[in-house]
């Protein structure tokens, strides 16, 4: 696997942590409902919804992580089945809560399912 490839996987793990730290943790603070474009009283009284939605991120970047730690024979497949979970994760959120998921998730995911498959 070339180091480019563990680099990006590493990072859109990375990126789903921080995610899951928006959603579960910080969804009703400034910083959460700035990120999402939140009211304090949506941001209140969506936080359970949230928390579910992050913890389904945190499922992703476990899987990523696996990818990249987990058992030598099995990390192809773990990295390439959870970067195409991150893709359709995307594409769906940007078709049907905000575009600009389609650069925070679906992009990183897309370029590190790239890179991952011509490494081979």
């Amino acid at each position: 696997m070339s180091t480019l490839a563990v680099v990006l996987v590493a990072l859109v793990a990375a990126i789903h942590v921080y995610i899951v730290a928006l959603e579960m943790v910080l969804w009703a603070t400034p910083r959460g409902r700035a990120a999402f474009g939140l009211t304090q009283e949506f941001a209140e009284s969506t936080k359970a919804l949230a928390a579910n939605q992050g913890l389904y991120n945190g499922f992703l970047a476990a899987g990523l992580l696996w990818g990249l730690v987990g058992p030598a024979d099995h990390r192809f497949a773990f990295r390439v089945f959870f970067l195409a979970c991150v893709v359709v994760a995307g594409l769906y959120g940007a078709a049907t809560a905000s575009r600009r998921i389609l650069l925070v998730q679906a992009l990183p995911g897309a370029v590190a399912l790239a890179a991952v498959l011509l490494a081979g």
